[in-house]
């Protein structure tokens, strides 16, 4: 039986999952749904966010959670690694590195704009160094690219396939250059399947 993936185009969330469920080979059964029309969503999971997957009589929404939920119930191939350090991460990126692209687009004329990208920038010479002798964040494939490459990935320099304004702060708030360790690690996640 199929994994139904609930999604909307260019849903950064949902190429989280689509990442993990391609890399694990679950058989997937999209639905894809309007960003103008969420009761398909609301229907399923009582709320209103993409991505929710219903995976046999469980109901999983929130991306990390989806991560979580894919590596308990199908460990093969795994995601996750042992110890603190992927959840750190996951955590870390969901709680304080999204917080600058999203204060940037829900205020662009703000006073705190430039030291807000500043650290963006910044935070791409981290992974670049984290990149440093690895194809991968933390060393294999793991939920950690999962995680941060739909995000990073806007780093080209390839305009956004859309207008959201997160998308088009992700585009123009970060770089590549001087950063051949993340730009290949861009290209390599680029390259694996998705669900």
């Amino acid at each position: 039986m199929a994994i139904r993936l609930y999604r909307a185009p260019f849903s950064t969330n949902v190429e989280r999952v689509a990442l993990a469920l391609a890399h694990k080979g679950i058989e997937v059964e999209s639905a894809v749904i309007d960003y103008s029309d969420r009761s398909p969503v609301i229907e399923v999971s009582g709320q209103e966010l993409v991505p929710v997957i219903v995976d046999g009589d469980e109901v999983v929404n929130d991306s990390l959670a989806i991560l979580r939920h894919l590596e308990e119930r199908y460990p093969d191939p795994p995601l996750f690694s042992p110890g603190a350090v992927l959840d750190i991460f996951m955590e870390w990126f969901d709680a304080v590195w999204k917080v600058p692209p999203n204060a940037i687009a829900d205020d662009p004329g703000g006073p705190d704009v430039d030291a807000l990208a500043a650290r963006m920038d910044g935070w791409l010479d981290m992974f670049e160094r984290l990149l440093a002798g690895r194809d991968y964040l933390l060393g294999d494939f793991s939920a950690a690219d999962c995680v941060a490459f739909p995000f990073l990935k806007y780093a080209r320099p390839v305009p956004p396939p859309d207008d959201d304004p997160f998308h088009v702060v992700l585009a123009e708030r970060q770089s590549l250059d001087g950063r051949p360790n993340l730009a290949a690690w861009i290209e390599r996640v680029d390259e694996r399947p998705q669900a």
